[in-house]
């Protein structure tokens, strides 16, 4: 048999080529045929909205979710669970069968027992106890639910805020906040989703308490400043006028809508909706930051101007005017709990600083009937221990206390939240808990359910597996709902 000549060859492969390559494209001209003629096909990528509004899977109690985070981990014997025994064990070292199955950052297990000099008394209606304080935030007792028996598994700053925001101590997952607009979408036009606020020197999460791990970059929390240019780099360099910027984003959306064409990629049309969601912020953001119009009764309320309190009253009046403009979740980051030295006089700036800002945020909301489309939650990612940490032994006032993750508190209001209740109670050390243990999944699965989603059916596929906020775990904590 004679061999075929090279150009035969060629010739043979360029027409199984064509074939190849338009035998599908037959259907593809009829299709586009009959799309064209319904309307269907258009020359321009389709105006792409990742956080358009989206149904939950059932009628949501919230909309919204303001959360208060207090970095660090707020001492719960010295401001919600009062504890006297720790007045009768004050300065003494407990029997190793009492503290064997303590997971201690710092100190011993040995370590001499710190008496609370804090006073409570009941509050409201419902009796709940409060130190002194926070007596504020004790004015709003009948409209927040105080869980006292929260547990964690990490007991060190960075592992516990990522169990808190992502539901695991492992990096690269998506937070609550991401999962949140992933579910949600927003209601907001002109300002993202998940907002980020920040107080106080700054969080050691940082950032990974509102990534969006390995989802999209659209999920992910976008951060505010309270005062000044209220996001970096949002607004136009020096000489580039509003018509400039608009001329050359329409040039990038140009050159975006012919990429989409060659591919049909819609993470192209998701840039597009990117792109022009931070130039309409341009003119959104600034107004936000404007309290020019608020009654000044209102910032007296919040603190705004006076300190101790503008900065994080500042966060909370903002956070309204968010969840006021359809802002789906908030996140107030403020640092420095962490009162390993000092206690007494740390722990007393931290709630001089953002009590009366807090207990206004819920008053605020309520006027404006908010509160009950608006879930608020409170707390930080463990508590703290009973013993004392001392690391300066020539001065007896600096004692302070080491991390708890075994039982803790937080609280929340609103959103469905059933007001005056406290659930849950450690032992009388606030060693271990000994009624209704809530997990950080269960409060996870119970923000989840607020907002209308089964938390197990909120999933989202990475690597071939389909992940989820609450990790395998998470009970809604039904006993708080209302």
């Amino acid at each position: 048999m004679p061999f075929m000549h090279i150009d035969q060859y060629r010739q043979i492969q360029a027409r199984r080529q064509f074939l190849q390559s338009w035998a599908c494209g037959f259907g593809g001209l009829a299709l586009g045929g009959m799309m064209a003629s319904d309307g269907l096909l258009g020359a321009t990528a389709p105006a792409v909205n990742p956080l358009a509004p989206k149904k939950p899977h059932f009628t949501p109690k919230a909309k919204h979710v303001i959360f208060m985070f207090m970095e660090g981990g707020p001492s719960q014997m010295d401001l919600f669970d009062p504890k006297p025994a720790l007045r009768k064990y004050h300065g003494q070292s407990l029997p190793a069968s009492m503290t064997k199955d303590l997971k201690l950052a710092f100190i011993k297990p040995s370590a001499a027992v710190l008496g609370s000099p804090r006073t409570f008394k009941p509050h409201g209606k419902s009796g709940m106890q409060f130190s002194d304080y926070l007596p504020n935030l004790a004015t709003c007792a009948d409209d927040i639910c105080q869980i006292r028996s929260m547990h964690t598994e990490a007991f060190n700053h960075h592992p516990g805020q990522l169990m808190l925001f992502t539901g695991s101590i492992q990096f690269g997952r998506p937070t609550m906040g991401a999962w949140v607009t992933y579910g949600l979408g927003s209601e907001s036009q002109n300002l993202p989703g998940f907002v980020v606020l920040s107080s106080g020197v700054g969080t050691s999460g940082g950032a990974s308490n509102f990534l969006s791990g390995f989802m999209p970059s659209t999920y992910q929390g976008t951060q505010f400043r309270s005062s000044g240019e209220p996001i970096l780099y949002l607004s136009n360099p020096e000489g580039v006028s509003r018509e400039t910027q608009r001329a050359g984003l329409d040039a990038i959306k140009d050159l975006n809508e012919k990429h989409f064409t060659d591919t049909g990629d819609m993470e192209i049309a998701s840039r597009i909706a990117s792109y022009e969601l931070a130039y309409r912020m341009q003119m959104s953001a600034p107004e936000l930051l404007d309290f020019s119009k608020e009654d000044p009764k209102t910032l007296e309320m919040y603190g705004v101007g006076k300190k101790p309190t503008n900065d994080f009253g500042s966060n909370c009046l903002l956070a309204r005017r968010l969840v006021e403009r359809g802002v789906r979740y908030v996140l107030m980051m403020d640092a420095s709990w962490d009162t390993h030295t000092n206690l007494n006089k740390k722990l007393k700036e931290k709630c001089d600083a953002t009590e009366q800002p807090a207990a206004a945020l819920i008053k605020d909301l309520k006027q404006r009937g908010l509160l009950d489309e608006t879930l608020i939650v409170w707390g930080g990612e463990f508590g703290r221990t009973a013993m004392a940490e001392i690391r300066n032994l020539s001065d007896p006032d600096n004692a302070g206390r080491d991390h708890h993750p075994n039982g803790y508190t937080m609280w929340l209001a609103g959103g469905g939240i059933k007001g005056g209740t406290t659930i849950g109670a450690t032992d009388e050390m606030g060693f271990n808990i000994t009624e209704d243990k809530v997990h950080i999944h269960d409060l996870q699965a119970t923000i989840l359910n607020q907002l209308g989603f089964d938390h197990t059916k909120l999933t989202f596929r990475h690597t071939g597996r389909d992940y989820r906020l609450t990790d395998l775990g998470g009970e809604v904590v039904k006993k708080i709902l209302s």
